[in-house]
C-alpha cells in the first residue's frame, strides 16, 4: 500500500445541528445529494444530526487528504462542490465514498496515469462530536521500501 494522502475532520454536532437548523442558511442543499438528504430524513432528529455531521466530517475529511497528496502544489479547482463527495454504504452500515463531476476527474488524476485511487473512510460518533478520517491509496503501485 502507498499512502498518498490522509485526512482528518471532527465536528461538533451541536454547532452542526444549529446550522441546520437555519432554513435560511440553504446549507443542506449545497452540501449534500439527494440520496444522502434522504437517507437522513428517515432518521429520527438526534440521529439525523449526529448522521450529517458524521458525512459532513467524511466530506472534509476526503479534501484534506485530496489537498495532503498534492503537498507542494496549487489546488486543482477554485472552489469545491461538497456535493460531488457522496458518501455511501455497502448495504451492511460500511461507508465509503463515490465521487462525481471535477471532483471525481481531479482525485482520478492524483495517479498521473488515470488510475482509480483507493479511498478509505471511517466515521465514528461518540457524545457530543462527530469524526472523519480518509486515507487516499495509490492502486497499481506497489511500495518497494520493505
Amino acid at each position: 500500500m502507498v499512502v498518498m494522502g490522509v485526512g482528518l475532520d471532527v465536528v461538533d454536532v451541536a454547532a452542526f445541528a444549529s446550522q441546520l437548523a437555519d432554513p435560511a442558511s440553504g446549507f443542506l442543499a449545497a452540501t449534500y445529494r439527494s440520496a444522502e438528504t434522504r437517507r437522513a430524513h428517515s432518521l429520527d432528529p438526534p440521529r439525523r444530526e449526529v448522521h450529517l455531521a458524521g458525512r459532513f466530517a467524511a466530506k472534509e475529511a476526503l479534501v484534506k487528504a485530496w489537498s495532503s497528496a498534492r503537498r507542494g502544489s496549487p489546488p486543482v479547482l477554485a472552489a469545491i462542490d461538497l456535493r460531488e463527495i457522496e458518501v455511501v454504504d455497502d448495504g451492511f452500515g460500511r461507508p465509503a465514498l463515490r465521487l462525481h463531476g471535477a471532483v471525481a476527474a481531479a482525485v482520478r488524476a492524483l495517479s498521473g496515469d488515470g488510475a482509480e485511487p483507493a479511498l478509505h473512510l471511517s466515521i465514528s460518533h461518540d457524545g457530543p462530536v462527530a469524526a472523519a478520517v480518509v486515507v487516499v491509496e495509490a492502486t497499481g503501485v506497489h511500495d518497494t521500501t520493505r
